[in-house]
């Protein structure tokens, strides 16, 4: 594990050096496929030194954030171009990586907890420094106070355990259990707000709306999964009093992917509709989550990799028809078909990837998770069907009314991507459909 850190540490000097942009980015890449080859086969902890280890689900986790991550620097092309402070660009997005990289690979939860919230501190500079709009100030604002509020009361839960039980490294976990209320809300509750759970989502579209291309694929391709791997490691010792309690999130989540995906209908914002989706799609894992069944958390594992993927590459088409048109309201990005007519296949690629149509790990995961609702109850047919119908009905709608129809009048032109925009694109959608072949490593990971 210290060699990748390393590797990542040491990447910090290089950003400062003259047009090291694309030689960071690469390194990255390598770094990647560097760690594909340390796969770990099983549940078990392996690769462990000084209380940093990986089990198949951080290693899963581990992958999509250095993917994500090489993905991002490849996204924000504009600002290497036109040399929005890149350097400082540069190291902000290593420093998040390693803190990505502490969280999931720290095998103590206290640990855990610092890295999960130092996290925070980047993702503010990348919307505050490189966001759009004169708004985002107040969405970090949003974002630091919602995570900060919640956590707090998580670290005193942390304090407690210790006292209690003298040990916080996970695997002593299956050792004992806690029946106390106070204890189970402090400490979930941090995590619901990062994943986002509906009721405590409203800095999540904000963040979005107001953060570059980067801070978007980041915020919406690990850091809302911070919240449910953080779920998965703690409901190991708080297995009782969850299956009492649990009938109450499962039932929010359910309700409110429902109510979202009314909301997401209603947007004119592409960003503000894919940052609604995806509110969408983490109630229904967490729902999975909270089922505490086998089904539930591989499926949820799952949805929580495609989603990181898929979610990712519909921001950067946002992205990519918002450099063009300078807007990102559905009335200008009308009739792209005309406009930019080999990128139509990647948004119709992307957007059938997001309505979880097969072959993509989006299916997988929603099968799963359906599958594991319905073994906790019947009743919540009825919500799962409406969730899923309203699901495909706003990716139609955001690819029917972004491709087809009139041409906005002020463009009368057209203008295909460039290559590397292409290969973004390819490089979130083939992973996300070629892991379907390998489902085992994310199904059968417990």
């Amino acid at each position: 594990m210290l060699k990748f850190m390393l590797f990542i540490i040491f990447l910090i000097p290089l950003c400062f050096k003259k047009s090291s942009y694309w030689m960071v980015q690469n390194l990255f890449l390598m770094l990647t496929f560097f760690f594909i080859f340390e796969i770990v086969n099983n549940s078990m902890f392996s690769y462990l030194s000084y209380f940093f280890g990986m089990d198949l689900m951080s290693f899963g986790l581990i992958l999509l954030s250095l993917w994500i991550i090489s993905l991002m620097l490849m996204a924000s092309e504009s600002i290497n171009k036109n040399n929005y402070s890149k350097k400082f660009f540069l190291m902000n997005i290593i420093l998040l990586m390693l803190m990505l990289f502490c969280s999931f690979s720290s095998m103590n939860l206290l640990m855990f907890y610092i890295f999960f919230e130092s996290s925070l501190i980047p993702t503010l500079f990348l919307i505050l420094g490189w966001g759009y709009q004169p708004e985002r100030m107040q969405a970090g604002i949003y974002l630091l106070f919602y995570t900060l509020f919640a956590s707090l009361p998580m670290l005193i839960s942390i304090m407690y355990m210790y006292t209690n039980s003298y040990s916080l490294m996970y695997n002593s976990f299956f050792d004992y259990n806690y029946y106390s209320m106070l204890f189970y809300l402090s400490m979930i509750f941090a995590f619901l707000v990062k994943m986002p759970m509906f009721l405590v989502h409203l800095w999540l579209p904000k963040a979005h709306v107001e953060a570059p291309v980067s801070g978007s694929m980041i915020l919406a391709g690990i850091l809302l999964k911070l919240g449910g791997y953080g779920l998965l490691r703690v409901f190991m010792i708080m297995s009782y009093i969850s299956l009492k309690m649990n009938i109450i999130w499962v039932s929010v989540s359910l309700i409110g992917g429902f109510l979202v995906s009314l909301i997401c209908i209603r947007q004119v914002d592409m960003k503000s509709l894919i940052a609604y989706s995806s509110v969408a799609h983490m109630g229904i894992a967490l729902s999975g989550i909270m089922t505490l069944s086998y089904w539930g958390w591989s499926g949820a594992y799952s949805m929580m990799i495609a989603h990181g993927l898929c979610s990712s590459g519909l921001f950067c088409l946002a992205n990519i028809s918002y450099e063009r048109l300078g807007s990102r309201s559905l009335l200008m990005n009308k009739g792209l078909m005309n406009f930019m007519p080999s990128m139509c296949l990647w948004w119709f690629l992307l957007i059938s990837s997001n309505m979880a149509a097969p072959p993509s790990l989006n299916l997988l995961g929603e099968i799963s998770l359906i599958n594991s609702v319905l073994g906790w109850s019947i009743f919540s047919i009825l919500l799962l069907a409406l969730g899923s119908f309203f699901s495909a009905l706003y990716s139609l709608f955001l690819y029917s009314y972004s491709q087809h129809g009139k041409m906005y009048s002020g463009l009368y032109s057209s203008s295909n991507g460039y290559l590397r925009e292409f290969m973004l694109l390819f490089l979130h959608w083939f992973p996300l459909n070629l892991l379907i072949l390998k489902s085992e490593v994310v199904m059968l990971w417990l």
